[in-house]
Order: structure tokens, then C-alpha cells, then sequence
């Protein structure tokens, strides 16, 4: 004890007054230990059946309904799905929490080349060859394969604290998923809109498969670049000349059969008048070159050119050119076509044309195919490049009949093949090569291989993009576009970008050559090609499906069951292409949302109130979101969604993609492992996942840190609140700073409910962790400890503060909740018991309009600024060790702002700031008071307390010992005493 407290008597000196205390009382442990934790919760929620109870408690309300975008079963998660399906809890969780029947269910995708290439492997490994296996033998072991990853995934994501209907998921390879598959696949083909054709698609050589945008990613690449010279046909005045081309595909070069130039380009003849090259252009040679790259080109030939005069697009329309490869067999014209996509920023201003190998190319190609054939020139597109890469006989000079046998533009490993070489070495022995060289650049690679991949034209399944479907203009094309301008985005950029893309796309190519997946259920008449369109067909297809799986497609005598009695099986060709995986994941709107009962949204547009969202990460725009999005308006006119939601990649701490070779992963499972599943989700709920996002051990302990402060604040309302007998206290009765908390819980709701409502959960952390550490720990329960501690049982204000507790209580707990479910889910029951069910069925409360009180806030405000300045004196004053605590200051506060003074008028400052005694003196602060910059009106002198120090509240009052019954203590300590000894005898 200080000097200053006085002599009492033996009895009073040797009472614990620590035992009249109303301190703090829980069980609520201080260290979380979140990963024993967890699962003991989990456990619970099971036992509980806490989904069906969240069901019950919604229903009747309207649904919001979060379809999963469904992901791989092919290996154990890791942080992009930690992230992606965290975001999605929190979504349904809050959802739910504001009055929504907020049902989660979640989906996976099954089908697909990923599989296919695991079974593959394994087979390889065991020296089997897939080909020599029944098809169904081997589909059935990529259904196991599934089956395994899903029984992982499933844990890893119940782990995170995901609540949904874990045990009744949709799966794309599911029997009934296949059926709607195939018959969803069947609207397009009875409805005109899949047509089978012949165009350059991206294709893997190493998959032997066709790729779509959606699988495609871009890596950088060193290709070859040539530029090659045309011979003008013709004795007339460019009779003599070369058009130069360049490209960065010397193996399409056998694919070339027309050149593209632009009428908004200059062109210019050239003539050669010196050469330093050792094969190439030589003096006299002519050439025409767009007139902005004539230099350019001539630096690469080295070479000097004069230009002789202008060339103008009519001139170039009336040309053709002699293929450099003539005298290999390539004895065709070359014509030239005005073409939208030749640009004069880089290569000669021509574009080389290989109709078989690009989208502009074919598409300039196929625009004139009758004007070709006009001019007898044949519009055939030649097949130059088969499956695996190697060239065939429409290749002369290259292909299987050459001396030196096919040439190989990508081995079956992915890795450059000799075709690019040998293309130039016949250029150079034609005297057709003008220049060469290498370009590092970025090159479309398939995203599951890794490994570069080419366009070839090949026949596949399309869908048309613009084709009229119920009346002109009513595309597919014209109906996406709509649909997106109908749709929420969040952010906001998502929306450009998908539009962006929609606009731009080609036909949608549906088909795939593997074996792994739902088929293209169509039959094909062997003389017309025409689709066989006929709904008992369709329907036993879809039955037999429901009943037996797509396997059913390939089981023996499947033509001859599908067709029945009414078609001869000789007059047609069953497909057996694959499916897309991208139309399997588009149609999980049609075989979940509008198959189950508990779902079935009635949106807007139907007259009802339901809402559909899709959440996924930013490259679904090209997948996902695009192929969902066509497959919705292609068969009912609208977009399945009502609103896209989409987060950014998840980096390492350093900024760098993360990577095996760097070693900077993070798992979740051990994040998991060492603090916990909250931790790895207040990290989502604190990062801004609209853009790539950080996470790294620093990053980790910051938010565990984070995670400290805010249970701290939690375990002592709990223990504060062990005191709570439940009385109300009228709002008139309040004090003011009671009621100053309830403003801001109103205000805090509203901020809250629309942080949640905008998915800006980052909003919705900051605003409650703040609230927590500032406004709570930091000030009010700060101020209020003596009070609650000290107080008597009768005070008003001491129940007024516990009422007010306890509503913050609930309202942070519920808030929370949906961000770290555990944590809030432990919290509440050590309140409310086990019985008391979970905070997961609760509703965010709502708060009286009263509780608002602008003007209250704005007073509080000046006093917090006069409260700040103080605390910083008296920190300076702890640190100096001039005082040990704040009790046993008695600061001199300067004020010279009339507001400020006002706002403390009828206030007990030293309550407020936490001092034994606190004096306010109108005016300037004498030099020396401590100030600080932005409150320049305030000036704080630093003095001790005067009195005697209270045994009980620590207090320093003159007043201490002015009761004879209890002589060292103050008289509401007394007071306090009294009514306790009065209680206990």
C-alpha cells in the first residue's frame, strides 16, 4: 500500500477487499487452441444437425441462393479454394443472418481431361495401353478416381467451417446430372443452334484434344519469326515484284493460301539497291512492304531500299502471288483479301493466311469463298496438321511421303518439333526467305499439361453465336450481351470485362476428343449430315441416362436401342465426342437450382423475390461465368444468375506468384494446423479480395495478433457479464455514455448490414475491429471497470452499463459470426449454454430508432478530443515513471475552445479520463502545457492527486476515510461495503 493510505484498524487491514469485487468471471479460455477447438465444434454442429436447423428456421423467407461454382476433384485444396469458398460461407452465413433462407449447396465438377490424364498415367506406369481397355472400364476408373477426391475435399472444406449440405452435393457425374447434361445439349441441337464444322480450333498435342479459351493460359514463348516473299503473278507493271509477309509459324507456311492487306494502310513498291546477307533479297530485287515498316523490314533483311512509287489497294485486289513453295507442289494461286485485322504496327503490313490455322484467317477466308471460286480458285481449307502433331499429305514436301518422312510441329511431349526448321530450309532453297529471326512473346499453352499448344483446323461441334433464333437479331450473341447489362457485378470492371469477351468470341466449340465426360448425344445422317431431331429419341437418351449414366452412350447395341424401330441404324453415324467440361459446369443451374425443391429460385423476372449469385475468381469470366452464361441463354433467353461476384489470386507475402520451385506456398491445411480455421478466415474477411491478395507467415501473425485483441474484448464482456441478472434499464434512466453506445451500435448496424449486403467483408472486419479495440476496450469498458467493479449492487449506472454489455455482446457476437464461425459459435455458448442451440440461428438484431443520437455523438466526439490529450499527458507521465497509473494524477486542463468547454460541461472528467481528480480551467495553456498538433485549443499541466489512496478502488480523494465504518475507502466504496456485508452476513 502507498504512504498515503491511513492507519486502520488490525480487523480492516487484513480484509481482502478483492473479494467484495465484481471482477470478471469465466471458463472462457484466454489462449483460443482453435485447432483442438475446431473439430470438438464441428462435432457439434454435426450432432446438431445444424443445416437442417438453419433450414427450418428459414423457411418461407425469401432465398438467396450462392451456386457453387463447382471445383476439380483431382487433388487435395489448397489456398485459392481456402479463399474462394471462405468468401462464399461468409456470404451465406450473413445472408442468412439478415432474414434470408441463405441454402448453401455445394457441387463438383467431375468430368474432364484432368482425370482422364491421371488414368492415363497410371496406366503408362503399369505399361497398359488405354486404347486396348473397354471404354467403360476405363470411364468407371475415372469415376472412382472422382469418387476419392471428393470424400477429401468434402473434410478439407468442412474443416474451414463451410456450412451446406455436405451430404446431398451436386456432382456433374452423377446420374441424373448426366442426363440433364445431355439433354441440355439436345435444346441446342433441336433448336438449330449446334451445327458440326470444320474451322482452326487451339489444339493440344500432347492431350490430343481441342481447347477452348477457358483452358487456355498464356506463358512466355520463343518462336521462330520469318519473313517470306510472294512472287507477283502476271507480266503487268508489279509483274516483277515480291509481296513480303512475316510470321511467327513458319509451319503454317504449307497452310498459306491467300495474303490479307488493309485499304487504310499506305503500300509502297521497293527497290533493293544494296545487300550485306548471306541468303535473302539481293540488288534489283522489288519488293511491297507497308511504308511505315519498309526500314524496319530492311534492317532485319539488312539490306537498302529506294521506294519506286505508290501501291494502291485497288492494285493489290487484282493481284495473286505464286505460293514460294511451288516447286514443292504448291501450285495454286495466292490471292490477296482485304482484310479488318491487318495492322501497320508490326511485321510488313501483309498478313500470311493460313485459313487452316487462325480464327481471322479462316473467317477472311471463308468471307470470300464465293469471289474465290468466281476467279476459279478452289475454297477448300486443307487438313496440313493431324492430331499428334505431325504433317500430312496436304503437306507436300513435309508430310508422311517426303524423303525425310512427316514433319513434327510439337511432339507428344510438347516440346518443338523439326517442323519450323525444315519449312525454312525449303524458303532458303526456294530463294523465298527474306529475313529471319526469334521472338521471346506470349504463347497460348494448355493450363492442365502446360505445354504449348496450335491451331489446326479440325472438325468439330459448334454452337452458332449469331444465328437468328426466334425472330432477326435475336442471337445468342445479342442475348448474352443483355443478359449482362441485366446483371450485378461486383466489382463493378467485371462486367467490361465479360461483355468484352462475349463480344468478341467465336462459334462456342463444344467438342472434345477424349473419352471421360457426358457425349454429344446427336446421330449424324450419313448422306445429308443433317442432326437427327426427334424428342422420343431425346427423351430415351435422357431416361436411359438418369438410369444407367452416360456410359450408357458406349455401351454395345447403344445406336440401335436410341434409334428404335423408327430409323434404320445404317443411315447414321452415332458422335461419340466428349462434352466439354465447360458445358457440364454451365448446366449445373438446370440439374441443381431448378431440380431441387429446396431450391428452385422464383427471381425477379418470375414475379418473386429470390436472388441467385455466382462467386468465383476473376479468370471465370472466361469459364465458368461465360460457358453458364451462354448455356442459360441459349436454352431459356436469360442469365442464371442475378449477380457476379469475383476475387482476385492469392500471392505469396513477397509479391510473387507461389510456386514449388520458390518454396513460398502456403497450404491451408497448415495454417489450419498451427492457429486454427478462424485465423485463415479472418485473413479472407480482412484482405480486399476483389485484388490479388497476400499471404505469408508475417501476414499470418499480424491477423492472429488481430484475432488476440478482439477475443481478449470478448472473454471480458463474458466475465463482466457473469454479473448480468438481465434487468432493463429505460433509455431515459440511462447515463449518457450508456446511451452513446447504443448510437453506435445502431450505427454500427447499419454500416454492417451494408458491408454485407455489398460483400465488402474487409468493411464489415475493420468497422467491428475497430469498434472492439477503440471505441470498446480502448474507452468505454475502459472507463466503465470502475464502475462494474467497484460499484454497488443497487447502482443504477453499474446495471445500466451491464444492459448495455450485454447488448454489444450479442450484437459483435452475431456480427462476427459469419466471419469466424468457431470463435463466435464458442463465445456464445459460454454465455447461453449448450442448450442455447448456435449463434448460426440467430438474426443480426435489430435496434430501436431512438437508439440514434447524432447530437449525443457529436458531443462525445469533442469530449474523446479533450480525453486524448489528457491520456497523452499522462502517458508521458507513466513513462517518465512520475506516476505509476492514471489514479494518481490530477491533471490541470487548459481550454480556450468555447465548443469544447461546452461539451464538458456537467461531465466527471476525471470518470471519463480515468484520474482520481480532473480540474478544467477556461483559457490558454501556460508554456510547457502538453499539447498536441490537431488539438492546438487544449493543454494539459500534469499534478498528483491529493488524498488518501481508497484500499478498495485504488482512488485518490480527500474524501477517503470520511466513514467511520470504513475508514479507508471512499464513501461509494463504503457504500458498496455496506450492501455487501449486508448480503453475506
Amino acid at each position: 500500500m502507498s504512504d498515503t493510505t491511513p492507519d486502520t484498524t488490525t480487523e480492516q487491514a487484513a480484509r481482502d477487499y478483492s473479494q467484495t469485487l465484481f471482477l470478471p468471471q469465466t471458463d472462457y479460455p484466454m489462449r483460443a487452441g482453435l485447432p483442438k477447438k475446431e473439430p470438438e465444434i464441428l462435432a457439434r454442429w454435426k450432432e446438431m444437425d445444424l443445416y437442417r436447423r438453419m433450414r427450418e428456421a428459414s423457411a418461407g423467407k425469401p432465398k438467396f441462393l450462392l451456386h457453387d461454382g463447382p471445383p476439380y476433384a483431382n487433388g487435395n485444396i489448397h489456398i485459392g479454394h481456402a479463399l474462394n469458398k471462405t468468401l462464399k460461407d461468409i456470404v451465406t452465413r450473413s445472408m442468412q443472418m439478415m432474414g434470408w433462407d441463405s441454402n448453401y449447396v455445394p457441387g463438383w465438377d467431375c468430368h474432364g481431361l484432368p482425370i482422364e490424364w491421371k488414368i492415363e498415367e497410371q496406366y503408362r506406369a503399369k505399361g497398359r495401353d488405354k486404347d486396348q481397355v473397354p471404354i467403360n472400364e476405363f470411364r468407371q476408373e475415372c469415376r472412382e478416381f472422382a469418387e476419392h477426391w471428393i470424400g477429401v475435399q468434402r473434410e478439407e472444406f468442412q474443416r474451414l467451417g463451410i456450412e451446406g449440405d455436405w451430404d446431398n452435393p451436386y456432382l456433374t457425374m452423377r446420374f441424373e446430372s448426366e442426363a440433364v447434361i445431355a439433354s441440355e445439349l439436345m435444346k441446342f441441337a433441336t433448336s438449330g443452334q449446334l451445327y458440326r464444322g470444320s474451322k482452326p480450333v487451339m489444339w493440344s498435342v500432347v492431350e490430343k484434344t481441342a481447347l477452348a479459351e477457358a483452358e487456355i493460359e498464356y506463358h512466355d514463348y520463343q518462336s521462330d519469326m520469318i519473313w517470306v516473299k510472294f512472287p507477283v503473278n502476271g507480266s503487268g507493271p508489279l509483274g516483277d515484284a515480291s509481296i513480303v509477309i512475316w510470321t511467327t509459324t513458319p509451319w503454317t507456311i504449307p497452310g498459306n493460301r491467300a495474303i490479307s492487306y488493309s485499304d487504310r494502310i499506305d503500300y509502297g513498291l521497293y527497290e533493293v539497291t544494296a545487300a550485306e546477307n548471306d541468303f535473302g533479297p539481293q540488288p534489283g530485287e522489288k519488293l511491297i512492304f507497308a511504308d511505315s515498316l519498309a526500314n524496319e523490314c530492311a534492317e532485319k533483311a539488312k539490306i537498302t531500299l529506294e521506294r519506286a512509287r505508290t501501291v494502291t489497294a485497288n492494285e493489290l485486289a487484282a493481284l495473286t502471288c505464286a505460293h514460294p513453295l511451288a516447286d514443292l507442289g504448291y501450285t495454286f494461286d495466292v490471292p490477296l483479301l482485304p482484310g479488318d485485322h491487318v495492322t501497320a504496327d508490326t511485321g510488313t503490313g501483309f498478313v500470311h493466311t493460313a485459313p487452316g490455322h487462325g480464327t481471322d484467317d479462316f473467317e477472311v477466308w471463308m468471307d470470300n469463298a464465293r469471289a474465290l471460286e468466281a476467279r476459279g480458285i478452289s475454297p477448300a481449307i486443307p487438313f496440313t496438321v493431324d492430331d499428334a502433331g505431325y504433317f500430312t499429305k496436304d503437306a507436300p514436301g513435309f508430310g508422311p511421303d517426303s524423303e525425310d518422312g512427316a514433319a513434327q510441329v510439337i511432339t507428344h511431349k510438347g516440346d518443338k518439333g523439326n517442323a519450323n526448321e525444315r519449312v525454312i530450309k525449303a524458303l532458303i532453297a526456294a530463294n523465298a526467305l527474306f529475313a529471319r529471326g526469334r521472338l521471346k512473346h506470349q504463347y497460348p499453352h494448355s493450363w492442365r499439361s502446360k505445354k504449348p499448344v496450335i491451331f489446326r483446323n479440325t472438325p468439330q461441334w459448334f454452337v452458332y453465336m449469331d444465328r437468328d433464333l426466334e425472330g432477326p437479331g435475336d442471337t445468342l450473341r445479342a442475348r448474352a450481351l443483355t443478359a449482362i447489362d441485366e446483371t450485378r457485378f461486383v466489382p463493378a470492371s467485371g462486367q467490361k470485362r465479360l461483355r468484352g469477351m462475349i463480344e468478341n468470341r467465336p462459334d462456342w466449340v463444344l467438342s472434345r476428343q477424349r473419352a471421360w465426360g457426358v457425349p454429344i448425344t446427336v446421330f449424324v445422317n450419313k448422306e445429308t449430315g443433317e442432326v437427327l431431331k426427334d424428342v422420343t429419341v431425346n427423351a430415351a437418351i435422357h431416361n436411359a441416362f438418369a438410369a444407367e449414366g452416360a456410359d450408357a452412350w458406349f455401351a454395345e447395341g447403344a445406336k440401335e436401342r436410341f434409334l428404335g424401330n423408327a430409323y434404320n441404324p445404317e443411315e447414321w453415324n452415332k458422335v461419340d465426342d466428349i462434352l466439354d467440361v465447360w458445358f457440364d459446369s454451365g448446366s449445373t443451374h438446370a440439374f441443381c437450382l431448378e431440380k431441387r425443391e429446396d431450391l428452385m429460385p422464383k427471381r425477379k423476372r418470375d414475379g418473386g423475390e429470390d436472388y441467385v449469385l455466382y462467386l468465383e475468381g476473376s479468370d471465370q469470366h472466361r469459364g465458368w461465368f461465360h460457358s453458364s452464361l451462354l448455356e442459360s441463354c441459349g436454352t431459356r433467353g436469360h442469365a442464371p444468375f442475378d449477380a457476379v461476384l469475383t476475387h482476385g489470386f492469392t500471392m505469396a507475402e513477397d509479391g510473387r506468384k507461389m510456386s514449388k520451385s520458390l518454396g513460398n506456398q502456403t497450404f491451408p491445411q497448415d495454417i489450419i494446423k498451427q492457429y486454427g480455421a478462424d485465423i485463415l478466415r479472418l485473413w479472407v474477411s480482412s484482405s480486399d479480395y476483389a485484388d490479388d491478395q497476400r499471404i505469408g507467415p508475417e501476414i499470418l501473425k499480424t491477423n492472429a495478433d488481430a484475432y488476440r485483441k478482439m477475443r481478449n474484448t470478448l472473454r471480458w464482456m463474458l466475465g463482466s457479464l457473469a454479473h448480468y441478472t438481465g434487468e432493463e434499464v429505460a433509455m431515459a434512466d440511462m447515463p449518457e455514455l450508456e446511451r452513446l453506445m447504443l448510437h453506435r451500435l445502431a450505427e454500427l448496424d447499419a454500416v454492417v448490414r451494408k458491408g454485407y449486403e455489398d460483400f465488402d467483408f474487409k468493411r464489415v472486419f475493420s468497422q467491428v475491429f475497430n469498434f472492439m479495440t477503440l471505441d470498446l476496450s480502448a474507452f468505454y469498458f475502459d472507463i466503465r471497470k470502475d464502475t462494474l467493479y467497484c460499484d454497488p449492487v443497487s447502482s443504477a449506472r453499474r446495471k445500466a452499463s451491464l444492459m448495455v454489455i450485454e447488448k454489444l455482446f450479442g450484437a459483435v457476437v452475431t456480427w462476427l459470426a459469419p466471419l469466424m464461425p468457431f470463435t463466435m459459435e464458442e463465445t456464445w455458448t459460454s454465455r447461453y449454454g449448450e442448450d442455447s442451440g448456435s449463434v448460426h440461428l440467430q438474426q443480426f438484431p435489430a435496434f430501436p430508432a431512438d437508439w440514434r443520437d447524432d447530437a449525443l455523438a457529436a458531443r462525445w466526439t469533442k469530449i474523446r478530443t479533450v480525453r486524448r490529450v489528457v491520456t497523452g499527458a499522462l502517458e508521458i507521465e507513466r513513462r517518465e515513471k512520475r506516476i505509476g497509473s492514471s489514479l494518481e494524477a490530477h491533471p490541470q486542463v487548459y481550454i480556450s475552445d468555447a465548443d469544447l468547454l461546452a461539451a464538458l460541461e456537467g461531465r466527471d472528467m476525471a470518470d471519463i479520463c480515468i484520474t482520481s481528480q480532473l480540474t478544467v480551467i477556461e483559457g490558454e495553456a501556460p508554456e510547457g502545457a502538453f499539447t498536441l498538433d490537431d488539438v492546438q485549443s487544449v493543454g494539459v499541466v500534469p499534478a498528483l492527486a491529493e488524498g488518501r489512496k481508497c484500499a478498495r478502488s485504488w482512488k485518490i480523494l480527500p474524501e477517503v476515510g470520511t466513514i467511520a465504518d470504513y475508514p479507508d475507502v471512499t464513501p461509494r466504496d463504503a457504500e458498496a461495503l455496506r450492501e455487501w456485508d449486508a448480503r453475506h452476513g
